[in-house]
């Protein structure tokens, strides 16, 4: 049985002091609902993915229940998903599982996050541990300095990570690994994050929208040696909802602007060495999304990564199968990725620049490709589109990601 995405949207990412948890929700389900040509009443059930809200307002438990019933959406199953910056397309997961059972022909699943709290700077920072094991930080810290040890500037042994931006320390410190095995420059993650900040350019719904170049990218405040600040993606507040229907219900729909769910693909974190990267979990979750699809990466028209810092579109490109392991760097920097390219990456502006809302950001991944797909980007479309990829990863643990989504998703 297929799935298909009938109605789609998302809110303007950016830092929105004065918006809640629950207006932000009910601007997205009510646009997505808008697009589906479908009623509040019409939904038989809901998925609700937030992380931050029970860390930063005590808000825990009902999460989904407290924002959607607020909004009209009573008595149908609400079901609240976590799963670090993954629980987006992890609702879309279990969202898309149930109608495929045949338990609903119409469900939505809505990501929402609430970041800035500019009143509780230092617990805004706090919140970000429990994305990794909190009883193995340390011993996560100096692992990680070690397999980026000897490449770029020398830094102490240890540190205190209490005090550091933890999880762009996590990537630069596998970005140092990957420079030391394939020889990778700082200046390769540069040209992806310039590629990306110039892509949001042309995204109106993007937290931030000034095109860069490489030589800017790299002329900004050093977060974490080789990253820079526009190498890393900002806090964000934000929401994005979509609408899943059966083949039956979308019958009585508009099939023209409907997308289909191809394949997906989950996975988590795999023990293994910090070098064994062909063994990654975004690389399986991948094997199994194309699995699942009928595809090859050579069929892929348009992607959206995970770009929580630039060195993860080089290193998710490859997982992904875009080019060879250790290409990643040069073969962006060539503009196979940018719009226009061989098969262009992140053209929403990736998380870098278009924005970071944790538990969003899957779906609203989802949104723009749905909006390719349907040839409705405007100055940013890519021509032709039929195939679209989506990588959405969560957490950290041990040496890489802690949950990894894979979305396949083609027309009608």
């Amino acid at each position: 049985m297929d799935v298909f995405i009938a109605g789609i949207a998302q809110t303007k990412l950016g830092r929105h002091a004065d918006r809640s948890v629950k207006s932000l929700a009910h601007e997205a389900v009510t646009a997505a609902l808008a697009d589906a040509q479908l009623g509040l009443d019409e939904v038989e059930a809901a998925w609700f993915a937030n992380v931050r809200q029970g860390q930063m307002e005590g808000q825990n438990s009902i999460r989904g229940q407290c924002a959607l019933t607020a909004m009209g959406l009573g008595g149908v199953p609400i079901f609240n998903v976590e799963n670090a910056c993954a629980s987006g397309s992890s609702a879309v997961y279990q969202a898309h599982a149930a109608i495929k059972a045949g338990l609903f022909d119409v469900v939505i699943a809505v990501g929402v996050e609430k970041m800035y709290y500019p009143e509780k700077r230092q617990a805004m920072m706090e919140a970000f541990f429990g994305g990794t094991d909190v009883h193995e930080m340390q011993s996560t810290w100096d692992g990680l300095q070690r397999i980026g040890a000897g490449v770029g500037p020398e830094r102490p042994a240890g540190g205190d990570w209490r005090q550091q931006s933890f999880f762009m320390d996590v990537y630069a410190s596998l970005a140092r690994m990957h420079m030391k095995l394939y020889g990778t420059s700082q200046e390769h993650y540069a040209h992806t994050a310039a590629k990306n900040h110039t892509h949001s350019a042309l995204n109106p719904l993007a937290q931030y929208q000034t095109p860069m170049t490489v030589q800017e990218v790299l002329a900004t405040p050093e977060i974490a040696w080789p990253l820079t600040r526009a190498m890393c993606a900002p806090i964000s507040d934000g929401a994005a909802a979509a609408v899943l229907v059966s083949e039956r219900m979308l019958q009585k729909l508009n099939r023209q602007r409907a997308v289909r769910i191809r394949g997906m693909g989950v996975s988590s974190t795999v023990q293994r060495a910090p070098e064994a990267l062909d063994q990654h979990c975004v690389l399986l979750a991948a094997e199994r999304a194309y699995r699942a699809a009928g595809i090859m990466p050579r069929d892929i028209d348009v992607v959206e990564v995970h770009d929580a810092s630039s060195f993860a579109e080089v290193l998710q490109i490859e997982n992904l199968g875009l080019c060879q392991r250790g290409e990643g760097g040069p073969y962006t920097a060539s503009g196979a990725t940018t719009l226009g390219g061989e098969c262009p990456v992140n053209v929403s502006g990736g998380l870098v620049s278009k924005g970071h809302p944790i538990a969003a950001t899957g779906i609203v991944q989802m949104h723009e490709l749905v909006t390719q797909l349907r040839g409705e980007a405007g100055a940013r479309q890519v021509q032709g589109a039929r195939v679209a990829v989506a990588e959405n990863g969560g957490g950290f643990l041990r040496v890489e990601d802690a949950a990894a989504v894979v979305t396949v998703l083609d027309p009608a």
